[in-house]
């Protein structure tokens, strides 16, 4: 098949899990695949050095096609401005595929946002092009849930999109079986959906378990977006707590994102030294002596897994996470992590210590259980055998002849 992948973020944008690795795979497969996305924003909402807006702009990334559609590039809290983000290259995406010249046997559709998903079902009205959706975050609960301002008044035109792209997609991807289950539940056949967990972002080497560092700190790592869905306050109060008993921890916050500046200026027990390379993060994942994960106590999140999840696993360090619901169960399944409900900095304090105090035997046995688990349950190769299949059960005649009734 010749595949359009429709997506707003790509490569070099970070945490995007279906990146070069995942088209080089179709590829592999025997497809011919060509990238449609934005031009490089996230996650700052300034377009990256050697980039600038223009109608479009063709190139190799990681030798991959790749078309850019202009945007409005933005990343914060301001609800106009985000809805100007999704909006623009919603209007770009929608102009490609109703006037693009060349033919394609299917779109997949990677969501959020659902306006992606949107314009390949109307323009799947005009050109029949049957696509994939693949949902990542569930909308419009995620809007809902970051606590962006506005994001109240747009949960009901945002639920309606939802239902009527989901009526036109030929198929549906969802990246945790809690998503599955609430799609089924809004109306979405069953058979259409498939639960595909996502894999680690470029599959890390498994750090091996090193010696104590000459500062001889107990370092904890987290790494990744700095935005109100991680709730990272609760980080900070914790790390306050656990330093009046053990001084040596060490609590590090790499990344960026809305909340970034305010999480800076608030200091306190943690450091925040910024966004670094991907090739810096393994290192500093692979140093540390346990890695942090952390979501806001929030009913989406018991039904989302998020992606560093995965790449933690793989990077075969301890971790201690303040998550609930599905992530929660993966991680004590794994027997590499210890769990404590989000939101309880006193909780998540107490894991730290408990962490720092662990023998070194039972630290490493946790190091080493991590990769193991998501060998055999998580990998790169098992979700792409399943995402292949997905996509040859596809074909134009599961094209819904009429727009969805549900919008």
């Amino acid at each position: 098949m010749h595949i359009l992948y429709l997506t707003q973020w790509f490569d070099p944008e970070p945490g995007m899990i279906k990146g070069v690795a995942f088209v080089r795979a179709l590829e592999a497969a025997g497809h011919e695949v060509t990238v449609v996305t934005g031009f490089p924003n996230y996650p700052t909402g300034k377009l990256y050095p050697g980039y600038r807006l223009r109608l479009l702009q063709r190139e190799t990334v990681g030798g991959v096609r790749v078309v850019r559609l202009p945007l409005y590039p933005s990343h914060d809290a301001s609800s106009l401005r985000r809805s100007l983000n999704f909006l623009s290259f919603f209007l770009a995406a929608l102009a490609y595929c109703l006037l693009r010249r060349t033919r394609y046997d299917l779109a997949y559709v990677y969501h959020p946002p659902i306006t992606v998903g949107l314009a390949a079902a109307l323009a799947g009205l005009v050109r029949r092009l049957p696509f994939v959706l693949d949902v990542q975050d569930l909308w419009p609960d995620t809007i809902a849930a970051t606590g962006m301002a506005g994001a109240s008044r747009l949960v009901g035109p945002l639920g309606a999109l939802c239902r009527f792209v989901y009526a036109r997609s030929c198929a549906i991807i969802a990246q945790s079986e809690g998503m599955r289950q609430a799609l089924i539940a809004r109306g979405v056949e069953e058979a259409k959906v498939t639960t595909i967990r996502n894999w680690a972002d470029g599959e890390p080497a498994a750090a091996a378990p090193d010696g104590p560092r000459a500062d001889d700190r107990f370092t904890i790592v987290y790494g990744g977006n700095l935005g109100l869905a991680q709730a990272l306050d609760t980080v900070i109060d914790a790390a306050e707590i656990a330093i009046r008993h053990r001084s040596d921890i060490d609590v590090v916050l790499y990344g960026d994102g809305i909340d970034a500046e305010r999480l800076r200026a608030r200091g306190g027990a943690v450091r925040c030294p910024g966004r670094v390379s991907r090739a810096e993060i393994v290192g500093i994942f692979a140093a540390a002596d346990a890695l942090l994960l952390h979501l806001r106590d929030d009913p989406l999140f018991a039904i989302t897994i998020p992606s560093k999840l995965q790449f933690y696993l793989a990077m075969g360090r301890p971790i201690v996470a303040g998550v609930k619901g599905e992530a929660a169960d993966l991680l004590r399944r794994s027997g590499a992590a210890l769990v404590v409900p989000p939101g309880d900095a006193a909780a998540l304090a107490q894991a730290f210590i408990e962490l720092a105090a662990m023998p070194r035997g039972r630290r490493d046995a946790m190091a080493v259980a991590g990769p193991l688990f998501y060998a055999a349950t998580l990998s790169f190769d098992q979700a792409m055998a399943r995402t292949l299949a997905v996509i040859a059960g596809t074909n134009p005649a599961m094209m819904p002849d009429r727009p969805a009734r549900t919008i």
